[in-house]
């Protein structure tokens, strides 16, 4: 059974009142709604419509703005320059699936390493040539990830080729399907 969506309303103050708890909350409790993979929807509480993406870049753009950035400014501009371009559908997806095969990796290597420390109760010298034991491993799991991503790449242009090609088919190209037909 799906877990029910929880509910967070944006009023015009910019408050953002949890219908959950029945209480106002700020930004920084709904990044942890997110940490704690909490299901939850973020909805203008006039209008009903939908802000849970916005409501998610502004914490992004505050975590940006603190700290240690994670996006570059070339990496940024490359994401802009992505707009508008006609690969801007399927480069989020791209995205999408490489974050979750990244995620994936990274849950794989934390069971491996938890449940080795868990079952040797080892010390830090120990632990150093575990890691370092675990090398080809991670190498080989980061090889796979970056086949996957390739692979991932290739299908994109596959199907942007093929869009490109079911767009264009119907007009006629002198040497094309339709322009062999016309000198017939």
């Amino acid at each position: 059974m799906a877990t029910p969506v929880r509910l967070i309303k944006k009023y015009p103050n910019r408050r953002l009142y949890d219908t959950q708890t029945s209480t106002y909350i700020t930004l920084a409790d709904v990044k942890q709604l997110v940490l704690d993979h909490e299901n939850f929807q973020v909805l203008d509480a006039k209008s009903g419509e939908e802000l849970t993406r916005p409501i998610l870049l502004q914490i992004i753009l505050e975590e940006e703005a603190g700290g240690v950035p994670m996006f570059s400014a070339q990496m940024l501009s490359q994401v802009i320059r992505f707009y508008g371009n006609a690969m801007q559908g399927m480069m989020g997806s791209y995205l999408e699936k490489n974050i979750q095969a990244f995620i994936d990796i990274q849950g794989k290597l934390s069971e491996q390493s938890k449940a080795f420390y868990e079952t040797n109760k080892i010390g830090p010298e120990m632990w150093t040539q575990f890691v370092n034991m675990q090398s080809p491993m991670i190498q080989s799991m980061m090889s796979s990830y970056i086949e996957q991503s390739k692979n991932l790449f290739v299908q994109m242009q596959d199907q942007m080729q093929q869009q490109a090609r079911n767009m264009f088919q119907t007009f006629p190209f002198p040497g094309g399907p339709q322009g062999a037909e016309d000198k017939e």
